[in-house]
């Protein structure tokens, strides 16, 4: 099971989904929730507008100034909430391991958000973020360098995830390494499960009946309630038939692999997996 769990603090309601269920998963296994604050780097940013003469020389102490203080306002509210949270949910806050309780810790770093999520994922268990930015919209950027760049699982949450997380898991199957990596990451979750699906759209020769099949032989050693979910999208788009199909076997757990299009290049999520992030109403959880 995950232990050590990376969660991107920012400091605003959009915080928690990740934050709830990230504590769902550290109570099922007396995990340790690692809150990272990503403050603004003004230095940086005030010596880019100087560079390209962004609003004159003037003014640039004035803009400095005020950027230091919105970033200090940010860190604060966010240490603040982490605290409350925890608070709220007898969580203890510590940076050593306890007994069996789950614990939590605030750390901030100034930089970049997805590149310092993307260094300190590379040693955590599990790094979950909320799929949304502050202002709604999808944050598909940081999600795409965390995958790509901490090479650990990651959960995407949506606004409003499941109360339970890993009791009916669904599993996106393709005959490829990609899936295949992301299945061999997460064995644990299948064990602790009450029933796991493999659900396969029909696409290609990399989703047949005998690929599904043979992954199921092999899972039914670390589940016996494992079973094989192939869809025909029927004219439906191959997101939708797959979201069905999971919203139908009940899941709370949607695992899928990630997916590059060439070895030269990084990861772009393509239409499916795109559309999956963007609208699922369940934890969607990626391994590359």
């Amino acid at each position: 099971m995950f232990r050590y769990i990376l969660v991107p603090a920012g400091g605003s309601d959009a915080d928690m989904p990740a934050f709830r269920t990230a504590l769902a998963l550290a109570r099922a296994a007396s995990g340790h929730l690692a809150f990272l604050h990503a403050r603004l780097d003004v230095q940086k940013l005030v010596i880019s507008m100087a560079a390209g003469d962004v609003g004159g020389t003037a003014g640039i102490a004035d803009v400095l100034q005020r950027l230091e203080q919105d970033a200090g306002d940010a860190e604060a509210r966010s240490k603040q909430r982490v605290v409350d949270f925890c608070a709220q949910e007898h969580v203890a806050l510590a940076d050593s391991p306890l007994d069996e309780r789950p614990s939590a810790e605030w750390h901030s770093e100034t930089g970049d958000a997805a590149r310092l999520l993307a260094a300190h994922g590379r040693t955590a268990d599990l790094t979950v973020v909320g799929r949304l930015r502050d202002d709604g919209s999808v944050n598909l950027s940081v999600l795409q360098t965390v995958l790509l760049d901490s090479g650990r699982p990651l959960l995407v949450v949506p606004p409003h995830p499941p109360a339970a997380i890993g009791r009916r898991v669904a599993i996106a199957w393709k005959d490829s390494t990609e899936a295949a990596r992301a299945v061999a990451a997460t064995l644990p979750l299948f064990s602790a499960a009450d029933r796991v699906t493999i659900v396969s759209v029909e696409e290609d020769a990399r989703t047949t009946a005998d690929a599904c099949d043979r992954l199921r032989r092999a899972l039914v050693w670390h589940n016996a309630a494992t079973a094989v979910r192939h869809v025909r999208p029927e004219g439906r788009d191959p997101a939708e038939a797959l979201l069905a199909a999971v919203t139908a076997e009940g899941a709370d757990l949607l695992l899928m692999g990630g997916y590059s299009h060439s070895r030269l290049t990084e990861v772009v999520f393509g239409g499916v997996t795109r559309h999956v992030l963007q609208t699922a109403e369940l934890p969607v959880l990626m391994v590359h």
